[in-house]
């Protein structure tokens, strides 16, 4: 229930910005274009957000899902 849950979410979240946290604490935000059972995400216009607010521009970018930590969908 828990993983269906989840794919709406993000599929609600298609077209939209949404923030990632990575393990090692990186954090990247971007445009969810796609995602797959593996919760592998392909994101477009992508930037790593920096501890001190600035962000370095990373452009079109797959995150492979066992990396990601958490998922904030875009505010309703």
């Amino acid at each position: 229930m828990a993983v269906d849950m989840a794919v709406k979410i993000l599929d609600e979240s298609l077209g939209k910005v949404v923030l990632i946290k990575l393990k090692g604490g990186k954090v990247i935000r971007g445009v969810l274009q796609g995602f797959d059972q593996h919760m592998n995400l392909s994101l477009e216009t992508a930037e790593e957000i920096l501890e001190d607010g600035k962000s370095n521009a990373l452009g079109t970018l797959i995150v492979r899902g066992d990396n990601i930590i958490m998922i904030s969908p875009p505010p309703s």
